[in-house]
């Protein structure tokens, strides 16, 4: 299955086609072999994801969306990361599961679907008893996502953008809205409604992120409205003020600002009237770069 899918690769919306396994690389600007910048016990996660032993999160070079603002630039970029075989990101995730994660959180994976598969295999072969977190974009290709029914437990996707103009400024990618729309219809298709275990983590169900983005108020409470109006409580919301402007912004001054608390308590008033109650919201300085890891290869 690998093979044939990377020969000429159209895992994601770009479809752009190119042979990786060849070495050729496209959009998401990784070739065949993983590449994985650190992989470690997480503690910024949403309550229900990291707990309090931490989510064993592992970070992927590349990335098929590419937005501006990327809060995590030099891994997207593939500016950072170490290539590793299939077999030993099956010990990664044992690795994590020893040190007492709750699951284990794939970031940016899309680009490598068909050999996680393989490594999650691998994995659940040699007793790894974790939920497995897909932490994506929301830019996902629906055939792609239905090839990992029976692997993912848990979907945590982004929602960016409705408007189509912010999603081509920000992301090059116009249709982000009716590609995520669709991908998150298929996470809870395969996952269903939230289910927690006793410690309060999610083992099953889909956990919908919005990170807030400086001036874009009414658009993110299009975003919410749309969510909570199609799934109601059959997912929960993340609505995020931890947008840091990082370097590579200063082409986008409008960026170049964190967002205001007005700005966000606009936004999170507005979902509790919605009657929005599934949902996480962030208090105080969230927009710190303390949530933004180093990727200096820990734990590959």
């Amino acid at each position: 299955m690998e093979e044939d899918l990377l020969k000429g690769c159209m895992l994601c919306p770009r479809n752009c086609r190119v042979n990786r396994i060849r070495g050729q690389k496209g959009y998401c600007r990784v070739a065949a072999d993983l590449v994985v910048a650190r992989a470690s016990l997480h503690m910024w996660e949403e309550p229900c994801i990291s707990g309090e032993r931490g989510s064993g999160t592992v970070f992927f070079s590349g990335c098929a969306l590419g937005c501006v603002y990327c809060q995590n630039y030099n891994i997207a970029r593939s500016l950072a990361g170490k290539k590793i075989t299939k077999e030993r990101l099956a010990e990664i995730f044992l690795e994590l599961e020893k040190k007492g994660a709750h699951n284990i959180n794939l970031v940016t994976p899309s680009h490598y679907v068909p050999q996680l598969i393989e490594s999650i295999s691998l994995a659940r072969k040699k007793g790894l008893c974790l939920p497995i977190v897909y932490n994506c974009g929301g830019y996902e290709k629906v055939e792609t996502l239905k090839l990992l029914r029976g692997y993912v437990d848990v979907y945590l996707p982004d929602f960016k953008y409705m408007a189509s103009s912010l999603a081509k400024k920000y992301s090059n990618a116009p249709d982000y809205f009716q590609v995520a729309s669709q991908a998150v219809r298929e996470m809870v298709e395969q996952v269903g409604e939230p289910k927690f275990d006793e410690q309060g983590m999610m083992i099953k169900g889909v956990l919908v992120r919005h990170l807030t983005l400086p001036g874009q108020l009414e658009d993110s409470k299009k975003i919410i409205k749309y969510l909570y109006d199609t799934y109601g409580d059959r997912i929960y919301l993340s609505i995020m003020s931890q947008y840091t402007p990082l370097a590579h912004v200063v082409k986008y001054p409008e960026l170049n600002r964190k967002i205001t608390n007005e700005e966000y308590n606009r936004l999170v008033d507005y979902a509790i009237e919605l009657g929005v109650v599934n949902g996480f919201i962030q208090e105080g300085d969230a927009a710190l770069e303390s949530f933004i890891p180093e990727f200096n290869g820990e734990g590959v």
